[in-house]
């Protein structure tokens, strides 16, 4: 499920992330949502959010 829309994305959520220095390569980081950053409802980007390990990401892909 991709995570462009902000109903999609709850706390607790395991998802991959991609962190700003890694938009260019693609690379994707996998974590719990700890907070939503993005005040909006979607983003074409993907929604900001902060992990329990406290990197900050687009989501790409919500995985459960």
């Amino acid at each position: 499920m991709p995570g462009t829309k902000r109903e999609n994305i709850k706390l607790g959520k395991k998802v991959k992330v991609v962190q700003k220095q890694d938009q260019r390569s693609g690379k994707l980081t996998e974590g719990v949502v700890s907070s939503i950053l993005t005040n909006s409802s979607q983003h074409p980007h993907g929604i900001k959010v902060r992990l329990e390990s406290g990197i900050v990401g687009r989501v790409k892909e919500i995985l459960n």
